[in-house]
């Protein structure tokens, strides 16, 4: 395994934590949104040190459009998939999140920009029955339907958000691109937390070494090193590798809950995740994309 592969191994070890990390602040005592809250205010500070050219830009008026764009649409999609975590396992959330290449296809073909060819249409058949596994379809629901409905609308929103982020990353760079949508997250969980404290649980410290340890790796790890180890990677042997790679995401992250959460490895969660990883390696070598993720979930 070359050097570079192992690079975006490790970057896929990196966001198969977080949805482990958030689990383990949210036992802690930290509030969703103070979690994410501190994920980003940590992330903005490692990813500054390193895109630090890029800081000027933020103050002019064209990062306006950006900010709002990449920052609201990173943050809903980071609230709305880890907010399933009260109903499913990191495990689940971590392969229905995967679904969201299948999306991309399915996005791309109604609007006529990729065709949807048979190899294309079997792997999203493919994501499909993974998804009926993991929840239990024909019978009743494995997982919880309100866990699935967020975890799915996660990756729906991701799948809209990754050619949007791909050309502002075509215009900015792809450092400037993700330490915008960064710090436009960041702004908006601060703002969701002083407006309506209530409602969100508020902006609290975190209290204990495993809340503070979360954060850090959210801040450190998940966000500013997984996202710039990756783009290393991708640089060298290019999106279709890295993107079939990067399915080790997913096991990773169901192998870390049952080890740190003690959450169950269920024969269904491996079955449809399995189903849809081999969906993942079908859209890549069918041609399909996997855009440059930035401060991807998952």
């Amino acid at each position: 395994m070359s050097g570079a592969t192992l690079l975006v191994v490790f970057s896929a070890a990196c966001f198969g934590s977080i949805p482990i990390a958030v689990t383990i602040a949210q036992r802690a005592g930290l509030p969703l949104l103070a979690t994410l809250a501190w994920r980003f205010g940590i992330g903005v500070a490692a990813l500054a040190l390193v895109a630090h050219r890029a800081l000027p830009a933020l103050a002019r008026r064209e990062a306006l459009a950006p900010l709002l764009v990449l920052g609201g649409m990173q943050a809903l999609m980071n609230f709305v998939s880890l907010a399933s975590l009260a109903h499913i396992p990191a495990a689940t959330l971590s392969f229905l999140f995967y679904t969201y290449p299948g999306w991309i296809a399915v996005i791309a073909a109604v609007r006529g920009t990729e065709r949807l060819t048979v190899v294309r249409a079997g792997a999203l058949l493919l994501a499909l029955a993974g998804i009926g596994i993991m929840v239990g379809l024909p019978g009743g629901f494995v997982a919880h339907p309100t866990g699935v409905a967020l975890a799915l609308a996660s990756a729906l929103i991701y799948a809209v958000y990754v050619p949007i982020v791909g050309g502002y990353g075509a215009r900015l760079g792809t450092e400037a691109a993700a330490l915008h949508a960064s710090v436009g997250a960041l702004v908006a969980f601060v703002l969701l937390g002083l407006l309506f404290p209530g409602a969100t649980g508020g902006l609290v410290l975190p209290t204990g070494m495993p809340a503070w340890l979360a954060v850090l790796s959210l801040g450190v790890l998940s966000t500013a090193t997984g996202f710039l180890v990756f783009l290393r990677g991708l640089q060298v042997i290019g999106p279709v590798r890295a993107g079939i790679v990067s399915t080790v995401e997913p096991f990773f992250a169901a192998g870390l809950g049952a080890l740190l959460l003690n959450q169950p490895l269920t024969r269904a969660t491996f079955l449809g995740g399995g189903c849809v990883a081999a969906a993942v390696v079908l859209l890549q070598l069918g041609g399909g994309r996997r855009a440059t993720p930035t401060n991807e979930l998952p």
